[in-house]
């Protein structure tokens, strides 16, 4: 039996992605076998989505999906990159980036002009070596909303109009502003990253209700909170910086509470996830192949133990499953991205 599909737009996409900022070193560089090796066990899985963006290794996460797509059927998959920023070699030397490692010279530069977002795209279609992408969104501009409005989301309603891409959204770490883009704008989809997952629904009041209604997908990305949810110990990431020892106490009780009905926490938090109807796509980054194969079997509901399939076929989705507890995890985030737990303790 194939991987479950369904529509985003006028698209068939798989209910499972592979993302690549791993593959463009996020925390630690991947050398191009393990790259290659990771993209060719995804597609032997059944995976048929990818996403990407300049951002990634700066190029180099682009530059390795191109690899391995440009031997296959165009039309049998799907892949979306992201604009707003153009890769640029500075002047001067260059610094190790504090976040991607083992990646080219070039560093992003914010551009979110409407002439901007189509030097992007041209230059992400020659990284990959391919004519078009499907999917094209507007890249983390937090700080660039108006920008991104009057520039970047005109090239791309033009570039979606004359047919060049299919989808067009904004792939955000926040849930707040996406919300205006959708009052403001006619996405299609949003790849939100990090705000609903066992640690933080903060998508889940406004944001996923209003998606519903107006039909624009969700491709959910950072499930496990940049690492915490897949292996929590001390040093572990969330939000890309070291979790706070709150965070990753909360993490190991949940670790142990998983255990103790039979699944695994990575298991957990995916198909917490993939349950939610307004997910189109779980985007899930992976740095080797056993990586990918472990993401896309902790996907099957044999792995959840049965209370979590009770609330799965409730879609009860204004809590996460009853196994976990009430108020299990719950973190807001202000606009630093500073997690503050609700005081609420988790009960097996």
């Amino acid at each position: 039996m194939g991987m479950k599909r369904s529509r985003l737009g006028s698209l068939d996409v798989t209910s499972i992605g592979l993302g690549s900022a791993p593959l463009g070193g996020l925390f630690a560089p991947v050398s191009d076998a393990d790259a290659e090796a990771t993209v060719t066990r995804a597609w032997s899985l059944g995976v048929r989505f990818f996403d990407t963006a300049p951002l990634y290794g700066f190029g180099l996460a682009e530059r390795r999906f191109g690899a391995f797509l440009r031997q296959q059927k165009r039309d049998s998959y799907v892949i979306s990159t992201k604009v707003g920023r153009l890769l640029r070699a500075p002047d001067d030397g260059v610094a190790e980036d504090e976040h991607y490692k083992g990646t080219p010279r070039e560093r992003p530069v914010f551009d979110f002009s409407y002439d901007g977002v189509m030097r992007s795209v041209e230059e992400s279609l020659s990284r990959l070596g391919l004519d078009r992408v499907d999917v094209l969104l507007v890249h983390d501009p937090d700080d660039h909303y108006d920008d991104a409005v009057a520039g970047a989301f005109r090239a791309l309603q033009r570039l979606r109009s004359d047919g060049t891409v299919e989808a067009i959204g904004a792939g955000m770490n926040q849930a707040e502003m996406p919300v205006r883009f959708a009052d403001a704008v006619p996405v299609d989809c949003f790849l939100l990253a990090g705000r609903y997952t066992l640690l933080d629904q903060g998508a889940l009041d406004v944001l996923f209700p209003l998606c519903t209604a107006k039909g624009i997908g969700i491709l959910l990305g950072g499930i496990y909170n940049s690492g915490i949810l897949a292996n929590p110990h001390a040093g572990a990431k969330f939000n890309y910086e070291d979790a706070d020892a709150s965070l990753v106490a909360r993490a190991l009780e949940l670790d142990a509470l998983c255990r103790k009905h039979g699944t695994e926490l990575k298991a957990a938090a995916l198909q917490f996830c993939m349950v939610h109807p307004a997910v189109t796509v779980a985007v899930m980054g992976a740095r080797n192949a056993s990586e990918v194969a472990d993401n896309i079997a902790g996907a099957k509901p044999r792995r959840c133990p049965r209370a979590a399939a009770r609330w799965s076929v409730r879609h009860d989705h204004r809590r996460p499953p009853a196994f976990l507890g009430p108020g299990a995890c719950r973190v807001s985030l202000d606009g630093r991205a500073r997690a503050r737990t609700d005081p609420s303790h988790l009960r097996p």
